[in-house]
């Protein structure tokens, strides 16, 4: 079945992380629709500011950028330009000549896994490996989640079209504790925070096709909520986003554990997991 541009977009958000950046000039709202809830979810004051105590790299590659003003280390979001454009770091002893560049318009960049050591502010740079020399490490990719239910079960052959499927999950969206909607091959999956039998016997008004609806502890606009407070409580924060119900996945310059405990012990555990776009190197 062809799909339709709103559920093309739904597959995309459930395949990969909404990125949202937090560095000077860069910061956007968090992609997550609906506004937030009237109530926080948490004490997001007092988040810990590690600083690396050692050595530390990429965790792959990373776009520096020099627009005339100095290198710049891009860790958050790039914009799509010609030439592209970011703020980020500053990163001092860079070896343009040997790790080689890209030059427009005067500006020059690249992409490189890049080793030195962070102060918190600047990066001094002691190795820059070109994205063409590159040999990243495996890593695992996260895969969107599946099928809600066993036996997803198809009701009405006349509701399977591209459009029913628009209209199924513009209708979810709206349901009272709505929390998420997720695509496994031809199946809606849908998630609210109670009576799931109520939400699946609206959703069966507009498709026929297999279609899970199953509960969830946290709304979308509760998630949403955390999410601005994440990019208010951390300044190094990059990225934010969801790829399930009841998690969001966060990325920031650099966390020694601090920031994981910080956040389980103010949203609870495994609500908020943290990853660290600097890691240290491994002696």
């Amino acid at each position: 079945m062809r799909l339709s541009p709103l559920v093309a977009a739904l597959v995309l958000s459930a395949a990969a992380l909404s990125a949202c950046s937090t560095e000077s000039g860069m910061r956007a709202d968090d992609p997550a629709a609906g506004e937030p809830s009237s109530e926080p979810s948490g004490d997001a004051g007092a988040a810990p500011a590690p600083v690396p105590d050692g050595p530390v790299r990429t965790s792959g590659l990373v776009t520096v950028l020099d627009p005339g003003t100095g290198p710049q280390l891009c860790l958050g979001a790039i914009a799509e330009s010609y030439p592209p454009q970011c703020s980020g770091s500053p990163i001092v002893d860079f070896p343009w000549g040997d790790a080689g560049f890209e030059e427009a318009s005067g500006v020059k960049w690249g992409m490189y896994a890049v080793s030195g050591t962070f102060d918190g502010t600047t990066f001094t740079a002691t190795e820059a490996i070109p994205a063409m020399l590159y040999d990243p490490m495996e890593t695992p990719v996260p895969e969107p989640p599946g099928p809600a239910c066993e036996s997803p079960a198809t009701t009405d052959a006349e509701k399977i079209s591209p459009e029913a499927m628009d209209a199924t999950v513009n209708a979810a969206s709206a349901l009272p504790g709505y929390a998420t909607t997720w695509l496994s091959g031809n199946t809606i999956n849908v998630a609210v925070i109670k009576d799931a039998a109520g939400a699946e016997e609206t959703l069966r008004e507009t498709w026929g096709g297999p279609l899970c609806v199953t509960t969830a502890e946290h709304t979308e606009s509760e998630l949403n909520s955390i999410s601005q407070e994440l990019q208010a409580a951390l300044p190094t924060l990059l990225t934010s986003g969801s790829m399930a119900a009841d998690s969001l996945d966060v990325q920031v310059v650099f966390d020694d554990g601090s920031i994981q405990e910080w956040a389980d012990a103010t949203y609870g555990d495994g609500l908020v997991t943290v990853t660290s776009a600097l890691v240290p190197v491994e002696a």
